[in-house]
């Protein structure tokens, strides 16, 4: 069993921030910096596992991606990044990159960063695989990882509101009561200590770990990438999603059989400018610019040695635009400027990770994540070149604002979970051999088989494993290496990096979609969650005035307050993994139905198979008439029971009590309508619920139309200056005017106001004010109104009735989920 928790000493030491940043990459120092330029009082400590600059950014030869030139634009970068993540990107993820990467990329030049500049004093831009602009920025050549790591180091170092901890591996999330996320438990490395166990309380923590490519045998990646912020992720029971896409460098220079770890980097840009791959023949066998699994698949098919060949550059242009790559070849005694030098794919990016929203929010409050250790949604299936570093800028910056606007105060920290564990240190490599073997560029289920048996074999030592670096690192590549290989064998299909000789083809019908885990007191637990919607399911809510986008936004956070911590225990204990079931949506109570659409969302996200309407959405429905049926794993049925539920009783309330107000009104001319007291998160699906029974909306936001309230009138000096101002302002906008007594509605007139809304007039009140107006304007009548008032109200001859209480306090209505076996 994978531990749930990392045996350690318990905290010699605690020290308190506002935020705590596990990691010292772009990612990680972009949050740092940003956060206190926010909030020039807040305190962040930035935690990381060696030296500041030892991270992946260092590393990164390829450059930043930006919409910098004018005959670019973002849509291009966009549909370059969509192509590349082979149907997986989160659409609304990577416009957010694209938009605002180049905002964030001249935010970190006024940092310090120093790109290479072209003739003119302009920023040089080349291309790079899977890009059909030039928009890659560089600096020193090949060197622009270190170029941003030494800038953000050195703006760390000048600001005193960020302290540093050097030599310090992160172990476990600490929560406080409420499951939220309140700090972390870190080990600091010093000469042979083994005592060095400390925590940092913090009312957020951003994990910027970088990648995990260490699990491998060989990788691009440092030698601190042992996936350590996944594995915390992990045991502390939030999502991660994807890991299965691991992309393999196509051109990492060949050391031999024997050579393990750390690999030289020949970088995308190499093929660039313009170099090109042969086999042994000497004959060019691809399209070196193709995205890189692409690449990649097609070396791993020559059946001998292949080789990059830039010997046309010259040792001039070598040295000028590839000074580091040129002075690794030299170092192993190859010239890539005289000879052909040999490249073998190797382990180099995680597109996948701890699954975030576009906020970089995890599934558990408190906790963020960006950079190469989360899983935003950007890449998809495949990482398109140099979007990694722009990744790590723009969600950066999304993370430091939504810390500085949350101001959230923590509970008290909470006991731990007693369950922990450690892996022996000496199946390390072996952990890595085996996954090189059987789950890397080619994979299978036998190959895959074998790995998870492999993987479960190292779990067990003859000896007492103690607390360590070595132990505890080990334990993150066990528990990294499990779950993506547990992911690997599920999705049955080729998609981008992710590539099954025994399933050569993409299959968008069954695997258009990401496979999430969970560490649970049973192992691990795995759902499958569509990449968007099934295509009638959109069309019916965009047709119903729903954007789509965000009816998924809705289920998937409120899907993820369900799914804390270990998850749905109940199901876990009771149920066994294979079964499954049949369930009935079923009304316990006479109503209007609404919501059936957004229902079925949260049972298909959870993994159902099969749902079936069995009624339509503004339907008068009965007790005990099946709304909908829904089949699948019955764990997956009864763990989205609540969250489905929840949103259906509370739309079909709102519908069943518009309909009463509906009928209320009938044979006048007046219509019941809403307002916004509506449920944060919730306005959008409200108000399509007061239409489903039968009502009509209000304005949708507070730039839909003006409406001049009694504060406006005193904030302006009066009524008839406050409409002047308004429509000096907003030329255009309709203007609606809240009026307590008669005789403010003929000023009210004659400054031409559209709408008035007459609010708390008696029932003569109104009469009169239907006479005095004659048709010039639309009325509403609002406040203190009821159902046994409604038909008089409207007998008055208003236009409209504002009930707020549609949408902020009708009472559920009663359904449930009859479950009736397989």
């Amino acid at each position: 069993m994978v531990p749930l928790k990392l045996t350690a000493p318990e905290p010699g030491w605690t020290v308190d921030a506002d935020v705590v940043v596990v990691g010292s990459g772009i990612a990680g120092l972009t949050v740092a910096l940003r956060h206190v330029e926010l909030d020039s009082s807040a305190k962040v400590l930035v935690v990381t596992k060696d030296v500041l600059s030892s991270g992946s950014t260092q590393w990164a030869q390829g450059g930043i991606a930006a919409v910098l030139d004018p005959a670019d634009s973002a849509e291009e970068h966009l549909q370059d990044t969509l192509v590349a993540g082979v149907g997986l990107c989160d659409e609304p993820a990577v416009r957010a990159l694209v938009t605002e990467g180049p905002a964030a990329l001249h935010r970190l030049i006024a940092r310090g960063a120093r790109f290479d500049r072209d003739a003119a004093g302009g920023l040089q831009l080349t291309r790079e695989g899977g890009h059909h602009r030039n928009r890659i920025v560089h600096a020193g050549g090949d060197a622009t990882g270190a170029e941003v790591q030494r800038a953000l180091i050195e703006a760390v170092r000048a600001c005193p509101q960020v302290r540093v901890i050097e030599h310090a591996l992160v172990l476990d999330l600490l929560k406080d009561g409420a499951g939220r996320a309140a700090g972390v438990t870190l080990h600091v490395m010093g000469e042979g200590a083994r005592d060095g166990v400390g925590a940092v309380h913090a009312r957020a923590v951003v994990l910027a770990t970088g990648g995990m490519g260490q699990i491998y045998a060989s990788t691009t990646n440092p030698v601190v990438s042992t996936g350590d912020g996944v594995a915390l992720a992990l045991r502390a029971g939030a999502v991660v999603r994807d890991l299965e896409f691991v992309q393999f460098h196509p051109t990492v220079l060949w050391l031999g059989e024997d050579s393990t770890g750390q690999q030289p980097l020949i970088s995308e840009a190499v093929r660039g400018e313009g170099a090109y791959l042969i086999n042994e023949a000497g004959e060019r066998f691809t399209d070196e610019l193709q995205p890189r699994d692409v690449v990649a698949k097609a070396i791993m098919r020559e059946p001998g040695q292949v080789y990059l060949d830039g010997r046309h550059f010259g040792a001039d242009l070598w040295k000028s635009r590839f000074p580091t790559i040129y002075q690794a070849c030299l170092e192993h005694g190859l010239d890539p400027a005289a000879e052909p030098v040999p490249v073998m794919p190797a382990a180099h990016y995680a597109s996948g990770g701890v699954r975030t929203d576009l906020l970089g929010r995890t599934s558990i409050e408190g906790l963020y994540a960006c950079g190469e250790v989360a899983c935003t949604g950007v890449h998809g299936a495949n990482r398109l070149a140099s979007n990694s570093l722009l990744e790590g800028l723009v969600f950066a910056e999304r993370i430091a604002s939504d810390i500085f606007l949350a101001q959230h105060t923590p509970g008290t920290v909470a006991p731990s979970r007693p369950e922990s564990g450690l892996v022996d240190p000496r199946a390390r490599a072996r952990i890595q051999a085996h996954m090189s073997r059987g789950a890397s560029v080619l994979r299978s289920a036998g190959s895959l088989k074998q790995v998870a048996k492999a993987l479960t074999d190292a779990q067990w030592t003859p000896v007492a494993v103690l607390p360590g670096v070595e132990s505890w690192e080990t334990t993150n590549l066990l528990t990294v290496a499990s779950a993506l290989v547990a992911a690997a064998r599920v999705r049955q299909e080729t998609r981008g990096s992710h590539w099954r000789e025994d399933f050569p083809e993409r299959d968008d019908d069954e695997w258009l979609g990401h496979i999430d885990l969970r560490l649970t007191e049973e192992g691990l637990a795995m759902t499958y969650a569509p990449h968007t919607m099934p295509r009638r399911i959109a069309d019916e809510l965009r047709s119903a005035g729903l954007d789509p986008a965000g009816v998924q936004q809705v289920v998937d956070r409120a899907l993820a307050e369900d799914l804390q911590a270990a998850g749905d225990v109940t199901s876990l204990a009771t149920i066994p993994e294979d079964q499954v079931s049949v369930g009935d949506v079923v009304a316990r109570a006479d109503g209007v139905v609404a919501g059936l659409a957004v229902a079925e969302v949260v049972f298909l996200a959870l993994g159902a198979g099969r749902t079936e309407r069995r009624a339509k959405d503004g339907e008068r429905v009965a007790r005990g008439d099946a709304l909908m049926t829904v089949e699948g794993p019955a764990r997956a049925l009864l763990t989205a029971e609540r969250t489905a539920l929840n949103l259906l009783t509370h739309l079909s309330g709102i519908a069943t009590q518009t309909a009463l107000w509906v009928e209320a009104l009938r044979g006048t001319r007046a219509a019941v309508r809403d307002s916004r007291k509506t449920l944060p998160g919730l306005r959008s699906l409200e108000k399509y619920a007061v239409r489903a029974g039968g009502g009509t909306n209000h304005r949708m936001s507070l730039s839909d139309a003006a409406l001049i309230k009694d504060n406006h009138v005193v904030a302006a000096g009066g009524v008839a200056q406050a409409f002047r101002a308004v429509r000096g302002a907003y030329p255009d906008l309709p203007i609606e005017v809240e009026v307590d007594h008669i005789d403010q509605i003929e000023p009210v007139l004659a400054e031409g106001a559209a709408e008035i809304l007459l609010d708390n007039f008696t029932v003569a009140e109104l009469r009169e004010a239907v006479e005095l107006v004659a048709g010039r304007a639309r009325l509403e009548a609002s406040g203190g109104l009821t159902l046994e008032t409604a038909a008089a109200v409207a007998q008055t001859g208003v236009d409209y009735l504002a009930v707020g209480a549609l949408t902020h306090s009708a009472p559920a209505l009663d359904i449930a989920l009859d479950l009736r076996g397989a």
